[in-house]
């Protein structure tokens, strides 16, 4: 009876001395250690559970589309798909609102979404705060065009900028440490305000913020270029120009311009991002002064030179979606929004070790080891 009871306790006191060497071993794994040195023999069996894919779901889901309302395949940016038409299936339930579902980018599988109704009116930027007279701000009536600042702002190839020129192929400027007044209250109150399930959702997201020189004969892929030439990262932003006329799927919409003052309201046409209320775009206006931004009228124009930073006009944010968020309902109707679930952030690990399968789960609250010697689970 007592060499059993011995036995019992030996092998309690190895199966805990496995369970803290297995715990010990994931942490490590999870900040990034992708190989280690140790006496232990370790045969990884890689992850038991498939990764998440956000994107490539929805797109398996709903499927693409080349005419109609729908989501399409973007002929401009690869691993792009956005969804276009009057009044596509994007409907999302996001922080107990809804929300329309943007685009879908396959090579991160995040998704891009905007909340459906705009928010009150809101300055994009306030008057002189970020002036300055040698600087990127140069004009101290009327507020700044530029989203981000010398700290949060990246070219293309997302390395740091700290200068940036008011007008596409100009001088370049100096940047000021502080981010537009609208950006700021996005990503501090208005984002605090957010219930902790819903920030979980949300991932660092890459917009593009570059000037755009708004001019006849100029079309989308030039406009696309432009914008991409100077990207912020964050958590809440809004919609770029370029988003606005890729959402219609008007033929005679192939650029901003085809969408301004000057030429029409073309892209307002089969445009589900058309709304009854103005909104601002995070796109700044090229020209010699830094106080214009697009924003989106009632009858589907993009205007610069009326765009005033320090104009109130609404506010529709825009977040990222990680890809560990799972759709688990709804069809994307109005009616029947999807619904979204934050997956465990942890993926679990399946290995060996000293003869014990082990399997740990993203919590840690579950441990299952299987004993290769006596054929049975403890």
């Amino acid at each position: 009876m007592r060499k059993h009871k011995n036995r019992q306790k030996r092998g309690k006191k190895q199966r805990k001395i496995i369970i803290i060497t297995a715990c010990s071993l994931l942490l490590v794994m999870t900040v990034g250690y992708a190989t280690m040195q140790t006496n232990l023999n370790i045969n990884a069996k890689g992850n038991v559970v498939k990764k998440t894919s956000l994107g490539s779901d929805l797109i398996d889901k709903v499927g693409v589309v080349d005419s109609g309302d729908g989501l399409y395949k973007d002929s401009y940016e690869e691993n792009v798909y956005a969804y276009r038409g009057s009044n596509p299936n994007n409907y999302v339930t996001f922080n107990e609102e809804l929300w329309r579902i943007i685009s879908v980018n396959t090579s991160d599988n995040t998704i891009k979404i905007m909340r459906n109704d705009v928010l009150s009116d809101r300055k994009y930027d306030d008057v002189a705060k970020r002036y300055s007279s040698g600087g990127y701000c140069n004009d101290d009536g009327y507020g700044c065009n530029i989203w981000g600042s010398s700290s949060t702002l990246y070219d293309s190839n997302l390395s740091p900028i700290t200068t940036l020129a008011r007008e596409v192929g100009k001088t370049a400027y100096t940047l000021l440490t502080s981010e537009a007044d609208l950006n700021t209250y996005l990503n501090d109150e208005y984002y605090k305000g957010l219930n902790s399930t819903v920030q979980r959702m949300i991932t660092e997201g890459i917009y593009k913020v570059g000037v755009l020189n708004n001019q006849s004969g100029q079309k989308i892929n030039v406009d696309i270029s432009q914008v991409n030439a100077v990207k912020w990262k964050g958590k809440v932003a809004l919609i770029d120009a370029t988003e606005f006329v890729r959402a219609s799927i008007n033929s005679s919409c192939d650029s901003v311009y085809s969408s301004t003052y000057s030429g029409g309201t073309n892209c307002g046409i089969l445009n589900w991002m058309l709304f009854d209320e103005i909104y601002w775009t995070m796109s700044p206006f090229s020209d010699t002064y830094s106080s214009y931004v697009f924003y989106v009228d009632t009858a589907g124009r993009l205007y610069d030179g009326f765009g005033d930073a320090n104009n109130l006009y609404g506010v529709r944010p825009v977040v990222t979606l990680s890809p560990n968020v799972k759709i688990t309902g709804g069809d994307g109707s109005e009616s029947s929004p999807f619904v979204l679930e934050i997956q465990n952030r942890f993926i679990p690990y399946f290995f060996i070790l000293n003869n014990y399968d082990i399997l740990i789960t993203g919590d840690f609250m579950n441990t299952f080891i299987y004993s290769n010697t006596n054929k049975r689970y403890h």
